[in-house]
């Protein structure tokens, strides 16, 4: 029989419904209906971690939900404001948003699968960011961090980043059927206005429909040192439309996103300054068709996902001082085509053990186009990718295993990639991976939980990686360096090995209050590592304007990377209190130099306070980094600092103002002057922030 214990977490999550009556039809409702949390809190509800409802108390490894309540608070406007509290999670690229680029445990790029509503975002881009995505259009992100290959396959090697769609039911209570809401907002310290308006129904149980718009504007942006960003005006136009259909035991979801940033900033967003001003136009669209069959059955809990997306950066040249003439087009384009099918079946093997077997097949094919004028552009090849796998994954709950008290799951799964990319310049590449996990998380009592896992995991080398040629950059009477080709280069492969625990307790100091901790060791051993080297002789060895080098990717053998994170929680009816702590450090190990996308010792704090009597929340977020010295060049060290936001959300009930809210706050409130890129550029600084949203329902 499963311990209380267990047993609450289970029924939470919905693992134990199946055996008892049906389940919802998509798996993911059960994240989008759990109660709002902070956004450290442990209790939510993960899908993303398994593919199947999971308390993250419960997971052996660590991820992260952030539900919409969370999101509306940080009032964002890129998503790095989204995930910026969650730890081992950081993003690089400076301060304007074009070029942010976010990492998982020192690992970035083709190293985060990055899903949008289960359609992966598999743009890449040396400057302008991964994946582009307007907050005001979301209803919950997930991280899970670690070794992830064994259910998504190439990328895996850092985590996942799931973002997830508002739907209609997201505003309208049970009892209402359509409603409107309207929105407008300004932050000081780029001088950007953001309007958003939503509009949704639900004229049956059976049919949702909904259609978002969402504009903003800014300029230069303010710096923590006191000077201003230049260059840095962008123009962002973002719209979804979302529609869902229940048809007996089938659901179909239908949705179209499509973003459009126009941006004046530098060929290469990430840098401060400099010449080679570029209008540059950032685009994604996306169709994702869902479908979910929920028989009453427990074998039966099927889904598939189909997803084409279009991804792109065309940028004009305004100058003459990149390495092309003014006006000249460079274009970038990512065609991702793609399909993912799975199933839950749900069974038990007496009444001490409860299984759900998650099984599936995957694939996706990719086409990259790059022209600079009527030329091939240097670093962007016209090459295609094809990827395909299958996988399987076992959760075994086991009451008292082998007579030891308390409970044990087990999750053991397996998944087989093959993967083929082809150009015409330089040879095919065929390869196939392997990627098994086991994790175990182990209940002894009904407070403490340890778990430890092993995973295995695979990149596949991009199309850049493998294909670029032509021009990287020239230096006026000096000489060229030019991209070279590697169709040899091997698979990024990594091994990580996590072990840590977790304590929860509920009636603390207080009734119903609860304080929940759970931390994490992990150390990865990483293989093939892919790396760039840049050779640019210079003189005595050449002789100008002959003094031409080369760019080429490379396999490093052996790396190490380990660390620390931590999340806890303290909450009760009126004030909640979260923490979160990491900590990262990578090397070659044949060589010693630092390896990876290292990042300082990172604490984070948040404290929120209700105030119903004024229909009120007040709250105070602060980041607190250490110095950071982990740099194989002296001049890359970064100075310890620490970020403080203040906010409050205004949400009157009477006087006639229902429906209205008010969110102001001040984003880094001591104007403090901080790095976050290896580059050393200044990040924003004080930041005022005021959103006035009215909605209307019936």
């Amino acid at each position: 029989m499963l311990t209380p214990c267990l047993r609450r977490h289970l029924t939470a999550t919905g693992l134990i419904a199946p055996l008892l009556a049906p389940l919802p039809s998509l798996a993911e409702e059960a994240a989008d209906t759990a109660q709002p949390t902070t956004n450290l809190e442990l209790g939510r509800i993960s899908v993303t971690a398994t593919r199947n409802a999971i308390d993250p108390f419960l997971y052996p490894g660590m991820v992260s939900v952030l539900g919409r309540e969370e999101i509306d608070d940080l009032n964002p406007s890129s998503p790095d404001d989204v995930l910026k509290m969650i730890p081992g999670v950081a993003f690089e690229g400076g301060p304007r948003r074009t070029g942010e680029v976010p990492s998982i445990r020192g690992f970035d790029g083709a190293d985060v699968v990055i899903l949008i509503d289960g359609a992966r975002q598999n743009f890449g881009s040396g400057h302008d960011g991964r994946f582009y995505l307007d907050p005001s259009l979301l209803r919950s992100a997930e991280v899970l961090r670690g070794s992830a290959s064994a259910l998504y396959g190439s990328g895996g090697t850092g985590g996942v980043i799931e973002f997830r769609s508002v739907e209609a039911d997201d505003y309208l209570a049970p009892d209402e059927h359509f409603g409107t809401t309207l929105s407008v907002g300004y932050q000081s310290v780029a001088e950007e206005w953001a309007f958003t308006s939503t509009a949704y129904a639900r004229p049956s149980d059976e049919v949702d429909l909904l259609a978002s718009l969402t504009r903003r504007t800014s300029g230069p942006i303010d710096l923590g040192d006191g000077t201003t960003l230049e260059d840095a005006d962008d123009e962002i136009l973002s719209a979804l439309v979302k529609g869902g259909l229940k048809i007996g035991n089938h659901e179909m979801k239908l949705a179209y996103s499509r973003f459009r940033n126009e941006a004046k900033e530098p060929n290469n967003g990430q840098l401060t300054g400099g010449t080679d001003i570029v209008d540059k136009t950032l685009a994604n669209d996306n169709v994702t068709l869902a479908w979910a069959y929920d028989p009453d059955s427990q074998w039966i809990d099927l889904d598939a996902t189909f997803y084409y997306n279009q991804q792109g950066a065309d940028e004009v040249r305004l100058d003459a001082g990149g390495a092309g003439p003014t006006g000249e087009l460079l274009r970038r384009d990512l065609q991702t085509a793609g399909l993912r099918i799975d199933n839950r079946s749900r069974f038990s093997l007496g009444e001490d053990a409860l299984a759900t077997l998650t099984y599936g097949i995957e694939g996706w094919e990719d086409r990259q186009d790059g022209a600079a004028g009527s030329t091939e552009r240097g670093g962007v090849p016209d090459a295609e990718a094809l990827f395909a796998g299958i996988y399987a994954q076992l959760e075994l709950t086991l009451t008292e295993p082998l007579g030891l008290p308390g409970d044990l799951m087990l999750l053991p799964g397996v998944r087989y990639d093959s993967y083929h990319t082809e150009s015409s310049l330089a040879d095919e590449v065929d390869e196939t991976h392997l990627s098994p996990r086991l994790g175990a998380s182990y209940l002894p009592t009904e407070w403490l939980m340890v778990f430890t896992s092993y995973g295995e995991a695979f990149r596949a080398p991009t199309l850049d990686e493998v294909y670029a040629a032509g021009t990287h950059f020239t230096i006026p009477g000096f000489g060229t360096n030019s991209f070279v080709p590697n169709p040899d280069l091997k698979p990024q492969t990594t091994t990580t090995l996590e072990y840590g625990l977790g304590v929860e307790f509920e009636d603390v100091a207080l009734d119903q209050d609860r304080l929940a901790m759970k931390a994490s060791q992990f150390r990865i051993k990483g293989e093939d590592f892919i790396d760039q080297t840049v050779n640019q002789p210079a003189p005595p060895a050449c002789f100008p304007p002959a003094c031409n080098g080369t760019t080429e990717q490379f396999n490093v053998p052996n790396a190490a990377l380990w660390g620390t994170e931590v999340e806890a929680s303290y909450e009760f009816d009126r004030v909640r209190l979260a923490l979160g702590y990491s900590s990262i450090n990578g090397k070659n190990t044949d060589t010693g130099e630092r390896l990876g996308v290292l990042q300082p010792d990172r604490t984070s704090l948040e404290l929120s306070v209700k105030l119903p009597e004024i229909d009120s929340r007040i709250g105070w977020r602060g980041i607190v980094a250490s110095n950071f010295k982990n740099v194989n060049d002296p001049t890359d060290r970064r100075e310890a600092y620490d970020v403080h936001d203040v906010y409050l959300v205004y949400t009157p009930t009477d006087w006639g103002l229902d429906g209205l809210r008010v969110d102001l706050g001040v984003d880094n409130a001591f104007d403090e002057n901080y790095a976050r890129t290896a580059v050393g550029a200044a990040e924003t600084g004080r930041n005022y922030k005021t959103r006035l949203s009215y909605t209307l329902n019936w």
